[in-house]
């Protein structure tokens, strides 16, 4: 029995054409999970009239033989057979109906969740730029171009305003003050946020540069960086409470520059659902999501671990643990008595006591304190297990950290305890190998080719460097420098067969594509990953209707019967089909 979601979508055409109507159909079980949430929002909006079809007849006569099937004939035969059938049409069929679309919605709105989580936790954990002076830039054109400059610290250092877009006719000025700018502060690195004006500030700023090369042999980079979220931070309160004396544009700039910075770090204070690297996220039950993409923040935190003395509250509410009141105070305690010098330190912040600090101390890092353990991973309560360690092997902690071949002869087992078992002793020599090691990969950028700087640009079969901004379901974006990101299909991501395309790419790869096509008017980049692929050839049959599990695309032979669904009713249809066959 072929099951098939049917979709009469009536199209709000321009007046001149009246009003369109077509259908389409397609089996359950092939109906990805972003295309169940976009016809359930058609369906929403009175877009789209949605069933699922089945052999009518044929699954009423499934009812009436469960029902009638001892009957040998007459009248009450008859009645029942009736009743059956009548059930089946009335109740039966509505309610298998609604039981598979839930099905359907759940799966996929899970399957949403999935790809937010993921996308998040790769944004979250884009290497850092360490140890750099920064300048943020947030284009603009009525309202200028907002310049911040942040010290390897996070500490903002200078703020001003430019105007390098030509049409206002203040390019000079505004270059005169960027270049002060750079020298007074010692300016290393551009972020520039690819909102409004973004094109004509990133042109500016390469202009900038090369004048400083030339001028002063300074040589300068800079970077193009997403602004989601950025406009949401500068607004909130927690931005006001850490920025008071900015406006609001200003704030957005600090944090362009920080998240060059750390990631991390500046990210943890903007909703999630504001960053952008979601799937139909307004589309899923909104508490569920929340709940998913706190859990990532609070993994993706404890994973790299804090510098306590450098830590916003918002990042330390992310800390296992700690909650806002005892975030704010350890910031308070920091701001009045300066740098702590260690993690015991910890415990004379008020409210902070012992058990709170053994869950959280281990994910807070103290780098200039006298203990090097405090700026490792290793938990301050297994502080002794290394002391027997370095007891016995008469070395100091200095001596042995990064030790690989001194640390590689040291056995276990020996340092087991009814506390400490052969795991977490395990995990002491990995740290004390890489102490602080940092789980998120080498900070490397894409480098956009020259010229090519916007849509009219481009043209089919270049190939071009870009970065990965976001990855669902049905494929990749790709900022390629244009400020439009373009889509790499599934089906375009690699020659093998790929059910699902972060297993292919992730949030903030650098990728070579192929432009395949170039649609202005509607802003749509056509890209591919498959660089023999040629350029305004055929579009290849979508890789999510070949067979799962194999790279062939001989398509699937239909099962001649098959059972509906899951579900209770869908489990009863089973049973009396599979005795209906005997």
């Amino acid at each position: 029995m072929r099951r098939s979601v049917r979709s009469l979508a009536a199209v709000a055409a321009v007046a001149a054409l009246g009003q369109l109507a077509f259908a389409a159909d397609e089996p359950l079980r092939r109906i990805p999970n972003h295309r169940v949430l976009a016809i359930d929002r058609g369906e929403r909006e009175g877009f789209l009239k949605v069933t699922i079809q089945v052999d009518a007849e044929r699954a009423a006569g499934i009812v009436s033989w469960m029902f009638a099937r001892k009957k040998t004939g007459g009248k009450s035969a008859e009645l029942v057979d009736a009743a059956a059938r009548d059930a089946y049409s009335r109740l039966i069929h509505p309610s298998l109906e609604n039981e598979l679309r839930g099905e359907l919605s759940d799966a996929a709105a899970e399957g949403a969740i999935k790809v937010f989580g993921d996308n998040l936790r790769q944004l979250l954990l884009q290497p850092p730029i360490r140890g750099k002076t920064v300048m943020g830039l947030d284009p603009g054109y009525r309202m200028g171009c907002k310049v911040a400059v942040v010290d390897p610290t996070g500490k903002v250092l200078d703020t001003n305003v430019v105007y390098p877009v030509p049409e206002f006719k203040r390019v000079d000025q505004a270059k005169k003050t960027i270049k002060a700018m750079v020298l007074k502060n010692g300016v290393e690195v551009m972020a520039i946020g690819n909102g409004t004006a973004g094109h004509e500030t990133e042109e500016f700023a390469a202009e900038v540069i090369r004048e400083l090369a030339d001028e002063k042999n300074l040589h300068l980079q800079y970077m193009v960086v997403s602004e989601a979220g950025a406009s949401v931070y500068s607004a909130s309160k927690l931005a006001a409470e850490e920025f008071p004396q900015f406006d609001v544009n200003l704030r957005s700039a600090v944090s362009i520059a920080r998240r060059l910075q750390d990631p991390l770090a500046e990210l943890v204070k903007i909703d999630p659902k504001s960053i952008g690297v979601g799937q139909y996220q307004h589309d899923v039950n909104q508490s569920r999501l929340a709940r998913a993409l706190d859990s990532v923040v609070e993994d993706c935190v404890n994973a790299v671990g804090v510098d306590v003395n450098m830590a916003s509250a918002a990042l330390l509410t992310r800390i296992s643990g700690l909650n806002p009141t005892l975030a704010a105070n350890i910031v308070a305690h920091r701001d009045a008595n300066g740098p702590f010098p260690s993690r015991a330190a910890l415990l004379d912040v008020p409210r902070l006591g012992p058990k709170t600090f053994e869950q959280a101390a281990g994910f807070l890092r103290v780098t200039t304190g006298s203990n090097p353990l405090d700026a490792s991973a290793v938990h301050p309560e297994a502080y002794p297990v290394v002391e027997r360690i370095l007891a016995d092997i008469k070395k100091g902690v200095r001596e042995i950290m990064g030790d690989s071949r001194a640390l590689g002869q040291i056995k276990a087992e020996r340092y087991t305890d009814e506390r400490f078992g052969l795991p977490t002793v395990q995990d002491i020599l990995k740290e004390l190998d890489k102490p602080g090691r940092d789980p998120r990969p080498e900070f490397k950028t894409a480098e956009f080719q020259d010229g090519v700087e916007s849509l009219k640009d481009l043209q089919p079969g270049m190939v071009l460097e870009g970065v990965v901004t976001n990855v669902t379901n049905f494929g990749a974006f790709v900022d390629i420098g244009v400020h439009q990101d373009g889509l790499v299909h599934i089906s375009s991501l690699t020659d093998r067969f790929v059910k699902d395309p972060r297993e292919v790419v992730k949030a903030g790869d650098i990728v070579r594509v192929k432009v395949l096509e170039v649609d202005a008017p509607r802003k749509r980049i056509s890209l591919t990953m498959r660089l023999d692929e040629k350029a305004g050839q055929p579009a290849r049959k979508p890789a999510e209707s070949r067979p799962s599990g194999t790279g062939s695309a001989r398509p699937r032979q239909e099962p001649k019967q098959g059972a509906p669904a899951g579900g209770a009713m869908g489990n009863a249809f089973a049973a009396a089909l599979s005795k209906l066959k005997k």
